[in-house]
């Protein structure tokens, strides 16, 4: 019961997600995709329901170097908008992100940051992540 819909440039769907419907939505290429929360496949993406996770269940380029293993920066996000429905950062987190580039006071790795609980969450790919070229390309 996972659904997608593109939308314009820095736009967000209007509608609230329903009832444990999670809703996040990717920057900036305005991509928000809905799922029931706890029923998305787990396919190994970093930890399971996690914004690495999310996007390459939707097909969403994020780039994760070493697997999702917190032993990189390369899945690193800023979060826009629903950080309470995430995980709180864990120390293994935050030592990695301090090596981060264009590190922020809303940035999380990807493969760390797990959805919680039902809600909306935007998140920004910063521009330098998005340029990478990737092996699977």
């Amino acid at each position: 019961m996972a659904q997608e819909e593109t939308q314009g440039a820095g736009t967000a769907m209007e509608e609230a997600p329903t009832e444990n419907m999670v809703q996040i939505t990717f920057l900036p290429e305005g991509k928000t995709v809905q799922f029931e929360h706890g029923k998305l496949p787990y396919e190994d993406h970093g930890k399971e329901e996690s914004i690495l996770d999310i996007a390459l269940n939707f097909g969403i380029t994020l780039d994760h170097a070493c697997g999702g293993n917190c032993a990189c920066t390369t899945c690193h996000v800023w979060v826009k908008e629903g950080a309470e429905n995430l995980s709180a950062m864990d120390d293994d987190e935050a030592d990695r992100l301090d090596m981060a580039a264009d590190l922020q006071l809303n940035s999380r790795l990807g493969c760390q940051a797990q959805i919680t609980k039902p809600g909306k969450v935007v998140v920004e790919i910063p521009a330098w992540n998005r340029n990478y070229v990737s092996e699977e390309h």
